[in-house]
């Protein structure tokens, strides 16, 4: 009995690498990288799972030319293969070839590629894929066009920022008040959104979407009151512009989630902000145009000074229970 049980053991111990390789769900992974003047290093590490009789080839476009041969080298991790080409264009947008010599084993394929700029993609092919496409570096006018969407997108579906410029203008009054204070507001949050963008001043978010809400919630108090001799209405720029600085900083909030590209990180910058800017124009040119033509067309129509109160009582319900509800979600 003690000799079948030694037999058996050994037995299970030969055929457990095989069992383990049975199930090794390891993609093919193939990395490129360029080391500049048309120069591409490759390599591909093949999963311990694939036999050596059925190793994959990489093949890349025709204008490549190899200037050294696949090598191989074996470890537990699979078998790595390694070669070098010299390609007569960039790879980006052209597509590299997989093929196994017997079988098709069913592995992904992942595959990476890094340029000698430093920028990298990323791109996962199915088992069924033997032809990849490498991804397209990005461009200069691809990042500014894509970043000033984004920026746009996000001011007009920012429902607290734009409260919080809604009651600028009604503080502001006169156009020439409203040009200042919008400018102050502008200059402040650019400020903000870039040095904390570029990692040189850094808040916790969550205090800062609360102190966001509290600034509506003061600017409706402020519409709300008899009062119109303090600060807020003499000068709104003041106002403005130290809240801004807040606000940009819920905007680099935004752009962190969104992130940014590997490249052209400036460009990116700048181009969020225009497009921030650009939605911010919008929706107080057409808040202008609205009450222009509201006071045209119904000239009767006054709301007084009993409808600010009930405009700013509202807006203010708002901005609390976003407080609120942004203070809660400390702990949350």
């Amino acid at each position: 009995m003690t000799r079948r049980v030694a037999v058996a053991m050994a037995v299970a111990l030969l055929l457990a690498p095989a069992m383990a390789d049975a199930h090794d769900s390891r993609p093919l992974y193939v990395e490129i990288v360029g080391a500049g003047s048309g120069d591409f290093d490759v390599r591909w590490n093949v999963p311990p799972s694939v036999p050596q009789f059925g190793l994959p080839a990489v093949s890349l476009p025709e204008e490549c030319e190899a200037t050294r041969p696949p090598t191989k080298r074996r470890s537990y991790a699979g078998t790595l293969l390694t070669a070098s080409y010299q390609c007569a264009s960039d790879l980006a947008g052209k597509s590299i070839g997989i093929s196994y010599p017997v079988i098709n084993p069913s592995l992904s394929t992942l595959l990476r590629i890094s340029w000698a700029s430093g920028e990298s993609r990323t791109v996962l092919g199915s088992p069924e894929d033997r032809v990849i496409e490498i991804p397209s570096r990005e461009s200069a006018g691809g990042v500014a066009s894509e970043y000033m969407r984004l920026g746009i997108r996000h001011i007009l579906e920012g429902y607290d920022h734009l409260l919080f410029l809604a009651c600028l203008l009604l503080v502001a009054g006169t156009v020439r008040r409203v040009l200042i204070t919008v400018t102050g507001f502008t200059l402040a949050h650019s400020v903000t959104l870039a040095a904390s963008t570029l990692g040189w001043v850094r808040l916790p978010i969550p205090p800062v979407e609360a102190v966001i809400a509290l600034s509506i919630v003061f600017l409706a108090r402020e519409i709300a009151r008899e009062r119109r001799n303090t600060i807020t209405w003499r000068h709104p720029i003041a106002v403005s512009s130290s809240f801004g600085l807040l606000h940009g900083f819920g905007f680099a909030a935004v752009l962190g989630e969104i992130g940014l590209p590997q490249t052209e990180v400036p460009l990116a910058l700048v181009f969020f902000n225009l497009g921030v800017e650009a939605g911010q124009i919008a929706f107080v040119t057409s808040m202008m145009a609205l009450a222009w033509l509201v006071r045209r067309s119904v000239p009767v129509f006054k709301p007084g000074r009993r409808g600010e109160i009930v405009a700013a009582y509202a807006v203010g319900i708002f901005a609390a229970y976003w407080f609120l509800d942004r203070v809660f979600g400390f702990w949350a």
